[in-house]
């Protein structure tokens, strides 16, 4: 069942939408991240930009809570640059076995989103250990 109203799943889709325009990812990364069909055409990423609201479907929207808690944890951890964000996202990491954060998120998909989260937000990763 979907909690949410049309006008809030469109600006749930705006926002994430934004969040990965930051992250300068194209559109194929943002289809993999997100965890659409591989089918999805492209043009339906400018209409997430605009007027169309992500499926509802469980595991989407629970990809959307990583991404909205990854954003959340750069802006923490950059708070004066958010360029600083996607170059760290786009940097190669020894404690990824020298990938690039987002490189984890699309080859691993939901884990790699949780990874990744975990990684940044201490909270998360603490509330992940204990429950």
């Amino acid at each position: 069942m979907n909690p949410y109203t049309k006008d809030e799943l469109l600006l749930i889709t705006k926002s994430v939408m934004k969040i990965l325009d930051n992250w300068e990812l194209n559109s194929f990364q943002i289809i993999s991240i997100l965890g659409l069909p591989d089918k999805t055409p492209k043009r339906n990423i400018n209409k997430y930009r605009n007027n169309l609201s992500f499926p509802y479907e469980k595991e989407i929207f629970e990809r959307l809570e990583h991404i909205i808690g990854i954003s959340d944890a750069l802006r923490t951890t950059f708070p004066r640059n958010q360029h600083m964000a996607s170059g760290w996202l786009k940097t190669e990491h020894r404690r990824f076995n020298n990938k690039a954060p987002i490189e984890v998120i699309i080859h691993e998909g939901l884990n790699g989103l949780r990874k990744i989260r975990s990684e940044l937000d201490c909270t998360f990763a603490w509330d992940t250990t204990t429950g």
